[in-house]
C-alpha cells in the first residue's frame, strides 16, 4: 500500500479566477477507501458550475474533476472488489452511506449525505484523489482509457434514463441538444435500437448529428418541422441548461411520453397541465447513475465501441481547457491528460 502524503493539484482559489497550483495533505487513507493514481480526467460544466459558485458560495480552495480515469494504488482495509494496479473511474460521487432507503435500495446516487467528488471533498484535477471503494469503478478492458473519463458522467447521465424509464428498442428517443451529453445520448439510443431524432437550433451540427447515430435532425426553432413530429416520440431526452419553448417539445410527446431533463436549468419551466393529463405524459428529471447503472454503461459502451468525442489538453494546460469549455468550443468533451511528473 503506497498511499500519498501530499497530492498535487490545480485549485480554484475564487471564483472566476485562474486554476493555480495547490498542494494538500489527504491524511490517512479510510478503511473503505481507496486512492486512485489520475491519469485522464474529463472536464465537465459542472465543474465550472462549482468552481464559479454559480450553484452557490464554493468552498475555497476547491479542486474540479470527477470524470477520473485511474489506477488503484492505495487499498483500505475493508474495501472490496477492487486490486491494486486496476484501472477504475470515479464519476460526480465519491461515497454515500451505505444504510438510508435509497443506498440500500441499490440507487446510492440519491442518498442523502453522497458526498459529490468536488464539493467538500478534492476531485481529480489532480495528481491522486480518493474514494469510497463502491464508486471506484472498474474500467472494461474494451474501453480507452484516455477517452472513457466522461463516460463517468456525462455518458451515465444519459444512459441511466433508458434503464430507470423503462425505454425499448422500438421506442422513439428524441435528443435535445448536439454537445457533451447529447452527442452520447445520440450513440447510446441508437445502439440501444430506438429510432432517434436530434432536435439542435444549429444547422451546422445537422451532418454530425447523423453520423453519430439520428434518423433524423429537426430544427427546434422551426415550427413546422416541430409540427411535423407531434405526437410522435416516447422519450424527449433534454441534455442542455438553456430554457426551450417547453409547449413546442411537449406537443412531440406519444401518449404515455416522458420529457426528461438532465441538464440543469437556469430558472423555473413553464409547463401545461392538459397535455400531461390526457396522454399520461410525465415531466421528470434524474442525476448521475447508481453503481450498476455505471456498470451497465461501461459495459454497454465497450460492447457497442461507443466513446465520447474528445479532446485533449495537458493538466498543466488546466485554464487553456476550461476557457475552451466556457466559450463553447469543445466538441465535445475536454479531457486533461495527467502530467505532473512533468510539471
Amino acid at each position: 500500500m503506497t498511499t500519498a502524503s501530499t497530492i498535487r493539484a490545480w485549485a480554484a482559489q475564487a471564483a472566476h479566477q485562474p486554476l493555480v497550483p495547490f498542494s494538500y495533505e489527504p491524511g490517512p487513507l479510510g478503511a473503505e477507501e481507496v486512492e486512485i493514481r489520475v491519469e485522464h480526467c474529463g472536464v465537465c460544466h459542472s465543474d465550472l458550475s462549482v468552481i464559479d459558485s454559480e450553484w452557490g458560495p464554493a468552498a475555497y480552495p476547491t479542486v474540479g474533476g470527477h470524470e477520473v480515469i485511474g489506477t488503484v494504488v492505495a487499498i483500505g482495509a475493508q474495501a472490496r472488489g477492487l486490486r491494486l494496479g486496476q484501472r477504475v473511474g470515479l464519476g460526480w460521487n465519491c461515497s454515500s452511506c451505505m444504510s438510508c432507503p435509497s443506498c440500500l435500495g441499490g440507487q446510492p446516487q440519491l442518498c442523502r449525505v453522497a458526498q459529490p467528488t468536488i464539493m467538500g471533498h478534492h476531485g481529480g484535477f489532480a495528481e491522486r484523489v480518493r474514494a469510497h471503494w463502491l464508486w471506484a469503478c472498474p474500467i472494461p478492458d474494451g474501453l480507452s482509457a484516455a477517452k472513457a473519463g466522461p463516460l463517468l458522467c456525462g455518458g451515465v447521465t444519459v444512459f441511466s434514463p433508458f434503464l430507470n424509464l423503462d425505454i425499448k428498442p422500438t421506442h422513439r428517443v428524441g435528443v435535445v441538444g448536439i454537445g457533451g451529453l447529447g452527442h452520447l445520448a445520440l450513440k447510446f439510443a441508437r445502439a440501444w435500437g430506438c429510432e432517434v431524432t436530434a432536435f439542435t437550433s444549429s444547422d451546422a451540427k445537422r451532418d454530425e448529428a447523423l453520423q453519430m447515430g439520428a434518423h433524423r435532425v429537426v430544427s427546434s426553432v422551426d415550427p413546422d418541422a416541430m409540427k411535423a413530429i407531434r405526437g410522435r416520440l416516447d422519450l424527449v431526452l433534454v441534455t442542455v441548461n438553456v430554457m426551450l419553448n417547453w409547449k413546442a417539445l411537449m406537443s412531440t410527446l406519444a401518449p404515455k411520453g416522458h420529457l426528461h431533463l438532465v441538464g440543469v436549468l437556469p430558472q423555473p419551466m413553464e409547463v401545461d397541465a392538459l397535455p400531461l393529463i390526457s396522454g399520461l405524459r410525465s415531466v421528470s428529471g434524474s442525476p448521475t447513475g447508481s453503481r450498476q447503472d455505471i456498470d451497465t454503461m461501461l459495459e454497454f459502451a465497450a460492447r457497442h465501441g461507443i466513446e465520447p468525442q474528445t479532446e485533449h489538453f495537458p493538466m498543466s494546460r488546466i485554464n487553456e481547457a476550461l476557457d475552451h469549455v466556457r466559450a463553447g468550443k469543445a466538441r465535445y468533451r475536454v479531457v486533461l491528460d495527467a502530467d505532473f511528473d512533468q510539471a
